[in-house]
């Protein structure tokens, strides 16, 4: 069966975080100690775990406002959400030349990746949403990789079946095991080599006619 679809994850497959506690701790005034980053890695686990609960604004203001105190209560001084905000800065990835070359074959990409609902915005931020067809975020889906639900919205966004998709993802327990159970064509992205792809830029190889 054709490939008629890209699906694609976001952070790490489109876009990369910058460290959180380098510029945590220049708004702070301190150095990115030992107890700084894992403060920061506590607070990024605990987001990670919840991130589809963000569902609209006032949910994730919510899911903002706990992460930001979390976060306070692991540093021992008070941290607000904006500044919180602040030190989380995305960027995308080298992946618009080969996100052009997909859609000009005629493949509808859309991400699918686990996120709150300001998906769309951290995409159009990092100057991506021009090059895709749709996004869904587990907080919009009401499920989250591994679970395959979050591929139904986006096989309607694409009008394809299943086996008519490749999802690329560089986690093999969320994006190889949701996509898989799916019946979505998995595609493991690793950049170091590791993986089946070690860029987008690769994709083509792996798309059937």
């Amino acid at each position: 069966m054709a490939t008629r679809a890209v699906f694609c994850d976001a952070l790490g497959t489109l876009v990369e975080l910058d460290p959180p506690w380098t510029h945590l701790a220049a708004a702070l005034g301190v150095e990115p100690d030992e107890r700084l980053i894992a403060a920061v890695r506590a607070e990024m686990s605990y987001y990670r775990a919840h991130a589809q609960e963000g569902t609209d604004e006032a949910a994730l203001a919510e899911l903002r406002a706990r992460c930001a105190a979390l976060l306070s209560r692991e540093l021992g001084r008070e941290v607000g959400v904006e500044t919180l905000l602040a030190s989380i800065r995305f960027r995308a990835y080298d992946v618009a030349p080969a996100l052009e070359r997909l859609r000009s074959d005629g493949l509808r990409l859309v991400c699918v990746s686990n996120w709150d609902v300001s998906l769309t915005d951290v995409l159009a931020r990092c100057g991506l949403d021009g090059l895709l067809d749709g996004v869904v975020s587990s907080a919009g889906a009401g499920a989250r990789k591994p679970d395959p639900a979050i591929f139904a919205p986006a096989l309607a966004l694409a009008g394809c079946a299943p086996a008519e998709a490749i999802h690329v993802g560089d986690t093999a327990a969320e994006d190889v095991a949701g996509a898989r159970a799916a019946g979505v064509v998995p595609l493991l992205l690793d950049r170091s080599g590791g993986g089946e792809i070690a860029s987008l830029a690769e994709i083509e190889e792996h798309l059937r006619p």
